[in-house]
């Protein structure tokens, strides 16, 4: 299933976690990262940037740090959680939609069929897409969104999906922002999605929100209540090379601070590099099978190939997530 297709169709169509540095007894603001030249990276970053007066200085207005979401700040495995958010809502929507039953792609997703689903291909998956998250007010949407992701839970570990979050994820954005950075996602996911919860679960406001999107038209209902209505039309696909395009949109500085996990970031981090003064860039390698999933080059969610290749090449940090993080989920503290 293709990173492009997926975030096509999401365009077309709790658990609360503290953001606060986690208090450990001890001044590590990462507490969750072991030693090592990753969290000697990061911490030296922050020391040169925010040293006033220091070569690498970096005034606050400039402190723009961006972030993906799937596979960066929390699990993407073994789909894209906005995917699952679909296939519930076809099950959510059936009893309306009695065709369904016989109807494919919809069939398939009734019927818990995972061969089949996993053929389905991009015009099953838009076709999923388009019927679960278009034809309704992005009010109704936002609830929809808010109800998942207080109940589903994830088919491996059987927890909310808003406990999958990473634990050292959550210590590095607070200490940006301690440090007076300010934090944006910006992601292939649909914006409409993740705007509902990320100020709760990461502390990012709905503002500082960077994600595929769909269009939506202005409505004035009967009884004189404005509305958006989502659509079932593309607006602008916010992976690969449209993160920079949607960076220079939506935030109108470059970063300084750049985190991905994917190829689909790798354009992201370029665009973060090539600004002048101090400048980080990091990739999440995601290499614990045990305690969350390890996969790289061959895998059909959260693929890093080229981007890997290029972080080598010019020595960006790539996060070792079994040697480098001590725990990755925060219910692991508890």
């Amino acid at each position: 299933m293709r990173r492009r297709a997926i975030v096509t169709g999401l365009a077309a169509a709790a658990v609360v976690f503290s953001t606060a540095p986690p208090s450990f007894g001890q001044a590590d603001p990462l507490p969750s990262w072991n030693d090592g030249p990753i969290k000697k990276a990061i911490l030296d970053f922050v020391a040169r940037s925010t040293a006033t007066g220091g070569p690498d200085f970096v005034p606050v207005a400039e402190r723009i740090a961006t972030f993906d979401n799937d596979g960066t700040l929390w699990t993407e495995q073994p789909v894209y959680f906005q995917v699952a958010f679909a296939m519930d809502r076809v099950k959510a929507l059936a009893p309306q939609r009695p065709e369904w039953k016989t109807l494919e792609p919809f069939k398939s997703v009734l019927a818990d069929d995972k061969a089949a689903m996993a053929a389905m291909g991009e015009k099953g998956l838009l076709e999923i897409m388009a019927a679960t998250h278009t034809g309704l007010t992005t009010a109704e949407f936002s609830k929809a969104v808010n109800d998942w992701i207080a109940t589903a839970r994830h088919p491996r570990f059987n927890r909310l999906y808003s406990d999958l979050v990473y634990q050292p994820m959550l210590e590095l954005l607070a200490y940006l922002r301690a440090n007076q950075f300010k934090t944006f996602i910006v992601s292939g996911g649909g914006i409409e999605f993740m705007r509902p919860w990320t100020e709760q679960i990461y502390g990012i406001p709905p503002e500082q929100v960077v994600g595929s999107s769909g269009v939506t038209k202005f409505v004035l209902q009967p009884d004189g209540v404005p509305v958006l209505m989502k659509e079932a039309k593309v607006e602008f696909v916010d992976d690969g090379p449209g993160k920079p395009v949607g960076i220079n949109h939506f935030i109108g500085r470059r970063p300084v601070f750049a985190f991905g996990n994917s190829d689909g970031d790798q354009q992201m981090l370029e665009w973060t590099a090539a600004g002048t003064g101090a400048r980080f860039m990091g990739l999440v390698h995601h290499t614990d099978a045990v305690r969350e999933y390890a996969y790289d080059r061959q895998s059909h969610i959260g693929k890093l190939d080229k981007a890997w290749d290029e972080a080598v090449r010019r020595k960006w940090a790539v996060v070792d997530m079994k040697n480098d993080w001590k725990v990755i989920y925060p219910f692991e503290l508890k």
